[in-house]
């Protein structure tokens, strides 16, 4: 028997069998007032994914889409950690991550000049602990626009894939992903992989293909799946026109810049911007001229999109025809290197990296571990981030005016990918006790700003100190099809990136691949595409490896003058509470009497930071004097704090007394404790014995007071 919903349609349901469980698509229980809405559902993980698309065109030059990915903390059976905010609010940076990976490989697969405005948001319901819910989000999305009668041409899919023991799986386990050495996501079509993104333990470049190849063949039943469900649906085609430039004005355009473009624009950085700003200026002077002050600044936007779009047609046609990039570089060339280090003198560390015009500043600043990052989202509760990178692009580096305010969906995307670069190399906490936290500050933008960060980071630990594994460089590496012909660019700037088809950002060591990042333009590309750009990519991060260590060949032997300094002590777990006292009394009064900051673990280890190597010797001896465990043999200033008639019990430790029997104070024999000893009295002892349940024996005799 057919359901149906309280609007009248049927319930309708598809199921196929995905990796080991059930892939569930259903749609008309929720969600019915939505242009489009899909339930997805996977083992216990139920994500909802809608469209909403407006009912009329918005009069911008851009494309807006919007693609969000909303935690709930329900879905996990979990109220936020936050002591103060317990609904959902601002999206945490991995919900915006997420949110992005999404985004990604659906944006390139709406037509040019589509102007409809699309809100799509994937709502996760329920999620099942043994596995991350992302790639659920991406399916249910992707099937909600299949069914919403846009001009969307999918169906798209996606796999986080990982390597555990050598074999490939997906849907890991929070355990696996904890000892894989690849977190691998790739997104794509039937035809061909759209979009890909990784973080990577030194791994082989063959490895990385070989898992793209593994996540493309593991996804085509979702794709298929989502086909079956248009197909039961056959959503009616919504009306729509698409804002295209205008083709007479194109061709007056591609007329006048006859002569113009060519060899003409063939000129290194900034150099041809600034001649790109000349003809336009004298473009528009001329097209005024002809038609009109006032008529021209109806269309004068019009005109500057052609005269884009011709240098952009340039751009290709020199790359294809005559193999000369914008700037006549070699398709395998690396632009103009210089770097410094210890730039900025109260920086723990600080590094410029530049590279053509494209230019990052990198400053370090190291804390104590208590300064780590809590990390509160619907997937994890209390844990930590020890290692933050932040990316700040302003709108002067690009040389135009703009607001300031906080990061954006780039930002914060542009800055964990640099973070993830370098994750993998950082010394583990036990050798290197310090929360880092890496800004870049763009100076410059033209193409690649991301690798910018990621090697001038690099280079601003090593001037820390912070001792890593290995130094991680990074290219980002364009693509122009011509048919089947893939032309490949090492290192891309501005003019190759609006133009071209593919921006791919590698990452890694002299040992293997740290992180990617590619997004498409085309709608899918085989893998033997991809594989050419990620070997190109080898050469061209050494190139630039070798360049960063000419500047600092190694990491520094000491840390600043003006970062903390950091001793470690293990002592018993049972004697942690002797450290913080009742209330935390004990702890925060070493701090406020010796300046020094003090952490402790779990297991026992405790930190004690401070720039003051004094401050950290006084904390040290008193902790230690808190924790110190009795040893036999050992002479002992104690306080009496106990008199009895067999003896007196003295104080020798914080909270540890020890037994003086009466026969123990003198050489000689004494009738009674109080001949010898008083209440408060300061006397050296001596422990003898420690026996079976832990009671000390102590000794006055042959001890000199």
């Amino acid at each position: 028997m057919d359901i149906i919903n309280p609007s009248g349609k049927k319930i309708i349901k598809v199921e196929r069998d995905f990796l080991g469980r059930k892939l569930i698509l259903e749609i008309n229980r929720v969600g019915f007032r939505s242009t489009a809405s899909v339930l997805a559902s996977y083992g216990d993980t139920v994500v909802l994914g809608t469209v909403q698309v407006g009912d009329r065109p918005v009069l911008l030059d851009y494309f807006p889409l919007s693609v969000d990915y909303e935690e709930k903390f329900y879905a996990s059976g979990k109220i936020s950690g936050s002591r103060f905010i317990k609904r959902e609010g601002r999206p945490s940076d991995e919900a915006v991550l997420i949110g992005r990976l999404i985004d990604r490989p659906i944006r390139p697969l709406f037509p040019k000049g589509y102007r409809q405005e699309v809100q799509v948001i994937a709502t996760v319901l329920s999620m099942d602990p043994s596995f991350r819910p992302d790639m659920i989000a991406m399916i249910a999305t992707s099937a909600a626009l299949m069914i919403a009668g846009v001009p969307f041409d999918g169906p798209v899919a996606g796999l986080r894939v990982g390597r555990v023991n050598g074999e490939f799986k997906a849907f890991l386990t929070p355990e696996e992903r904890a000892v894989s050495d690849l977190d691998l996501v790739v997104a794509g079509k039937k035809t061909g992989v759209t979009m890909v993104e990784a973080g990577a333990k030194e791994v082989p470049e063959e490895v990385i293909v070989a898992g793209l190849e593994f996540a493309y063949q593991q996804f085509q039943p979702a794709i298929e799946l989502q086909e079956e469900l248009r197909e039961l649906v056959k959503p009616e085609e919504q009306q729509y026109e698409l804002i295209l430039p205008n083709e007479e004005i194109q061709k007056k355009v591609d007329v006048w810049t006859k002569g113009k473009l060519g060899e003409d624009l063939r000129l290194p950085y900034p150099e041809r911007n600034e001649t790109i700003n000349v003809l336009r200026d004298q473009m528009h002077k001329d097209f005024e001229a002809e038609i009109g002050e006032e008529k021209y600044s109806e269309i004068r936007v019009e005109y500057d999109e052609a005269l884009t779009l011709a240098i952009h047609k340039d751009v290709r046609d020199g790359i294809v025809k005559d193999g000369t990039r914008p700037d006549r570089r070699k398709l395998t060339e690396v632009r103009p290197l210089s770097s410094q280090v210890g730039i900025l003198p109260r920086a723990h560390g600080s590094s410029l990296f530049t590279r053509g015009v494209t230019q990052a500043m990198n400053i370090v600043t190291l804390a104590p571990l208590s300064y780590a990052q809590v990390v509160d989202t619907m997937e994890v509760t209390d844990g930590e981030r020890r290692y933050m990178h932040h990316y700040n692009a302003p709108s002067w580096t690009v040389g135009e005016c703009g607001r300031l305010g906080s990061p954006g969906r780039r930002e914060i995307g542009h800055g964990y990918l640099a973070e993830r670069a370098l994750s993998t190399v950082l010394p583990a906490e036990e050798d290197f006790p310090y929360a880092i936290r890496s800004v870049t500050e763009i100076m410059s933008q033209n193409g690649s700003t991301s690798m910018a960060a990621t090697c001038s980071s690099c280079m601003a630990l090593m001037d820390a100190g912070v001792p890593l594994k290995r130094p991680v460089s990074g290219i980002a590496m364009g693509l122009m099809m011509d048919g089947d012909t893939p032309y490949v660019l090492s290192d891309i700037a501005d003019a190759e990136d609006f133009a071209g088809d593919m921006d791919f950002k590698v990452t890694g060591t002299s040992e293997g691949v740290t992180a990617l990042q590619m997004d498409m333009k085309v709608h899918g590309l085989p893998i033997a595409v991809l594989k050419q750009a990620i070997d190109q990519s080898k050469a061209g991060r050494k190139f630039i490896l070798e360049h960063m260590l000419s500047v600092i060949p190694k990491v520094r032997d000491s840390l600043s003058p003006y970062a903390p300094q950091i001793e470690k002590l293990k002592i018993n777990p049972d004697k942690i509470g002797a450290v913080i006292g009742k209330g935390g009394e004990v702890i925060r009064k070493i701090t406020e009497e010796t300046g020094a900051e003090i952490d402790i673990k779990e297991d026992g280890l405790v930190m004690i930071a401070s720039p003051d190597k004094e401050s950290i010797e006084k904390a040290l001896a008193w902790v230690k004097s808190l924790v110190e465990e009795p040893e036999v043999g050992k002479i002992y200033t104690g306080k009496v704090v106990g008199i009895k008639d067999f003896g007196a019990f003295i104080n020798i430790m914080p909270g540890i007394d020890g037994m003086l029997h009466i026969s123990q104070i003198a050489k000689e024999r004494i009738a009674r404790v109080e001949d010898k000893l008083k209440m408060g009295q300061t006397v050296k002892v001596r422990l003898d014995a420690i026996d079976e349940k832990g009671k000390l024996s102590l000794s006055m005799k042959n001890i000199e007071q």
